[in-house]
C-alpha cells in the first residue's frame, strides 16, 4: 500500500508542479524578452482568474469565450503597464525595477478583492471532479488537465523564441542600447514580453481558479513561481518545465510523510530550501545562463 502512496504523490505531485510552471512561464517570459525580473506574476494569475469568473458569472458569457476574451485583456494589460510603469523607468538601476513590479503585485492583490469581493468564488471549467483511478492509484484530473496545457504553452513558448520577433526579444534582453542602434523598438519588445506573460497568467488563473477558487489566495502562486524560475535558471523556458516537476514532486512527497508527524505545514518549507540551495551552490539555475546577475 505504501507504494501506491508514494506513486500517488508523486504524480500528483509531478502535474501540480506543471501548473507551477505556468505561472513561472510569465517571469521567465519577461526576464528572457526584457531583462527584468517580474515579482507581480502572482497578482497576474489573481487578475486574470477574476477577470474570467466576471465574464463567464456575472455577464453569463460562454467559460472558453471568457478565457480567449481575458488573454486579450491581459496582453493588453501587458503592454500598458510597459507604456505607463516601465517606459519611465529606463535607465534605472534594477533594484529599482524589481520594487516596481513589487509594488505592483500588493497594488493589483488589493484591487481584484476589493473591486470584486473577497470571497471565494467559483469557477467551472467543465473538469470532472472525480478523479481517474489505475490500481489504488487516484491521479487529480484537473491537475492531469493543468500539466498538459502547461507542457504546450512551454513547447510554443519554445517555438515563438525561434522566430523573428522571438529573436529580436531576445536581443532586447541581451542589450538595450545595441538594440535600439540596428532599429529594434525596445519598448514595444518589453511591451510585447509582458502581453505574453499576460496570457500565460491567463491559463494559470484559470486552470487553478477552477482547483481552489477564486480569491487572493491566487497571488500566492508567485512563492512556489519563483522556486521553478530560480531552480530552472531564469532565461530558461526548458527550465521552466523540468524545474516545475522537481518543485511540484518535493513539494508532494516530503510533506506527504513529513506532515502527519510534524502536523503539517513543511510544503512552504521545501519549497523555501529549494530556493535557498539553488542560490548557494547553482546561483544561474540547472539551464540558466551563468552571466546572470540575481538580485
Amino acid at each position: 500500500m505504501d507504494i501506491y502512496y508514494f506513486l500517488e504523490l508523486l504524480i500528483n505531485g509531478g502535474l501540480t508542479g506543471l501548473m507551477y510552471s505556468l505561472t513561472a512561464l510569465g517571469i521567465v517570459l519577461i526576464y528572457k524578452s526584457a531583462g527584468v525580473p517580474n515579482l507581480a506574476q502572482g497578482a497576474m494569475v489573481m487578475i486574470s482568474a477574476y477577470l474570467i469568473w466576471w465574464l463567464a458569472s456575472v455577464t453569463g458569457m460562454n467559460v472558453f469565450i471568457a478565457i480567449a476574451l481575458a488573454c486579450i485583456g491581459m496582453f493588453l494589460f501587458g503592454l500598458l503597464a510597459e507604456r505607463v510603469l516601465l517606459r519611465k523607468m529606463v535607465g534605472q538601476p534594477i533594484i529599482m525595477i524589481v520594487m516596481l513590479t513589487l509594488g505592483l503585485e500588493i497594488f493589483l492583490r488589493g484591487l481584484g478583492p476589493g473591486l470584486l469581493g473577497a470571497a471565494p468564488k467559483s469557477l467551472d471549467l467543465g473538469i470532472d471532479l472525480m478523479p481517474i483511478i489505475i490500481g489504488d492509484i487516484f491521479i487529480n484530473r484537473a491537475y492531469l488537465i493543468g500539466g498538459i496545457v502547461a507542457a504546450i504553452m512551454v513547447g510554443l513558448s519554445l517555438l515563438f523564441f525561434r522566430t523573428r520577433l522571438g529573436t529580436k526579444l531576445r536581443a532586447v534582453s541581451d542589450d538595450h542600447v545595441s538594440s535600439w542602434s540596428v532599429g529594434i523598438s525596445v519598448e514595444k519588445a518589453i511591451g510585447v514580453s509582458w502581453g505574453l506573460a499576460g496570457v500565460s497568467a491567463v491559463a494559470a488563473g484559470a486552470l487553478w481558479g477552477s482547483v481552489q477558487g477564486v480569491d487572493w489566495t491566487l497571488s500566492t502562486l508567485l512563492f512556489p513561481a519563483v522556486a521553478v524560475v530560480i531552480l530552472g535558471g531564469l532565461d530558461s523556458i526548458y527550465g521552466v518545465l523540468v524545474a516545475g516537476l522537481i518543485v511540484g514532486i518535493l513539494g508532494s512527497v516530503i510533506p506527504g510523510y513529513v506532515d502527519p508527524l510534524v502536523g503539517g505545514g513543511t510544503r512552504d518549507v521545501v519549497t523555501s530550501l529549494i530556493i535557498l540551495l539553488t542560490i548557494m551552490f547553482r546561483p544561474h539555475g540547472m539551464f540558466g545562463r551563468e552571466d546572470i546577475e540575481r538580485v
